[in-house]
């Protein structure tokens, strides 16, 4: 007599509602998540949607963050490349070349908006019409293209983020300033391109080649405004965290912080060995957020090797005032010719 045919055991998250996965699947790490989509079409479309990495994921504080790095190599066969920074088996830290994507434009924009970094204006050797848009999605490391800019801006534009619009700003001729708008969420330009109310010619073209710059304020009635303090100081990359700009000053080799309530530069303590003790050999410095620490990229010649070096810095602010930092590790991250375009950190 045969024995009876046991049932096939079911797959209990198969039968959960839709919210409910996607609140299982926000606590799992993003490196999961491409296997996690291979599983079937429904679990593709949940991790695919904007709900898992805006809302749940930061509601659960499981958000993770991942710094891409653009860089530019020199000579004949010159190409623009987007890297990722990778953990060594070692401990340590490595740039890493992402192969999947092409190369990117030259003296394009590139700014990040959640999972993605968007990239406007340049030219390739393919297409030098300066109107390229492009999406680049973090999570799979694919691109996608944009509707084609409005119009065609020369030079490198300058683009921000704001309130699920992306305005990018540049020039159409040496004297005519426009400000272009990209909607996020119909993934469509506005209709018109407008006058900017801003002055561009010191945050497109500063003096010495600096970047001056904007602060945006939602009481402000035109919203846009300079902030005079940190026109007067020189600094090439800048990020804002809790409120604070951070900024390296390659004048007197220091990293500085601008609070913006009390309108003030006050000097990072704590970090002095992390800098080099000769100032020109620091090349090509960034700062950026890194999900509230902040992460020093610069590069230095050593023996006419170039070094690229990346530090992550955990800041306190103490009851003083004073504003510390301790360095988590610093790390060479790639060696070779290259300038340093654009670092950016997408967060999931």
């Amino acid at each position: 007599m045969s024995s009876p045919t046991k049932p096939e055991p079911t797959c209990l998250i198969m039968s959960l509602p839709d919210e409910v996965v996607v609140d299982i699947i926000a606590r799992v790490s993003t490196r999961f998540h491409p296997s996690i989509s291979a599983v079937c079409r429904r679990f593709r479309s949940l991790v695919a949607s904007p709900e898992l990495y805006k809302a749940r994921r930061s509601l659960l504080g499981c958000n993770e963050h991942r710094l891409y790095v653009i860089l530019q190599s020199f000579g004949e066969n010159s190409e623009t490349r987007v890297y990722n920074l990778r953990r060594k088996p070692d401990g340590g830290h490595r740039l890493v070349l992402v192969s999947s994507l092409p190369a990117m434009p030259h003296e394009a924009s590139f700014v990040v908006d959640g999972s993605r970094i968007h990239v406007f204006g340049g030219f390739s050797l393919y297409d030098r019409s300066e109107r390229n848009a492009l999406s680049i999605d973090c999570r799979y490391h694919t691109v996608q293209p944009l509707p084609t800019m409005p119009k065609r801006m020369i030079g490198t534009p300058l683009a921000h983020v704001m309130d699920g619009k992306i305005y990018v700003f540049g020039y159409t001729n040496y004297y005519n300033k426009v400000t272009a708008v990209f909607n996020t969420l119909t993934q469509t330009w506005e209709p018109e391109m407008t006058k900017p109310r801003i002055e561009l010619r010191h945050v497109l073209n500063g003096p010495d080649g600096y970047v001056n710059s904007i602060v945006y304020d939602g009481t402000k009635e035109t919203k846009w405004e300079t902030e005079w303090m940190l026109k007067f100081n020189k600094w090439k990359s800048v990020c804002v965290i809790d409120d604070v700009f951070y900024s390296y000053d390659c004048l007197y080799n220091k990293l500085k912080a601008y609070d913006t309530k009390l309108r003030c530069w006050s000097e990072v303590k704590g970090v002095k060995t992390l800098l080099p003790t000769n100032k020109s050999l620091v090349w090509w410095p960034r700062v950026v957020n890194y999900g509230g620490s902040l992460l020093f990229l610069y590069q230095k010649r050593i023996c006419r090797i170039e070094e690229h070096w990346c530090a992550e810095i955990a800041l306190e602010r103490r009851q003083d005032g004073e504003i510390w930092g301790k360095v988590e590790w610093s790390d060479v991250v790639i060696v070779g010719d290259f300038c340093l375009i654009e670092s950016l950190v997408a967060t999931f």
